[in-house]
């Protein structure tokens, strides 16, 4: 299992220390970082042993530490979710229109054969 950071790290003037994430009250955000990958690398290890349940929630607290920790890149994703929606739609709407050209098709050559 890989973690993979969510966001790059905005350039940072020297000298100037890093914000931490909300509800670490002056931690660093690395412990935030080391504590979501610890539960979530936890959760695979219960998932691999059987432990379905232990894993589940291992997973989800993992997954609420990371969106701790990226919270701008959450809302990012927050904001774009609209047009993505938006997207699908098109798209199943197309999906629907070809479906019904091909069963309009299919009746007209039924037709044509049962002649």
């Amino acid at each position: 299992m890989v973690v993979v950071p969510l966001s790059k790290p905005g350039e940072e003037e020297i000298g100037q220390p890093r914000s931490t994430p909300a509800g670490t009250q002056g931690q660093p955000a690395n412990l935030v970082r080391y504590a979501a990958a610890g539960t979530l690398v936890a959760g695979g290890a219960l998932l691999l042993t059987g432990n379905r349940r232990a894993a589940m929630l291992a997973a989800a607290g993992g997954t609420a530490l990371a969106m701790l920790d990226q919270q701008e890149t959450i809302k990012a994703w927050w904001n774009a979710l609209p047009g993505y929606l938006d997207e699908a739609q098109s798209l199943l709407g197309r999906i629907q229109s070809a479906v019904d050209d091909i069963s309009k098709q299919r009746e007209r050559l039924k037709n044509i054969f049962a002649r």
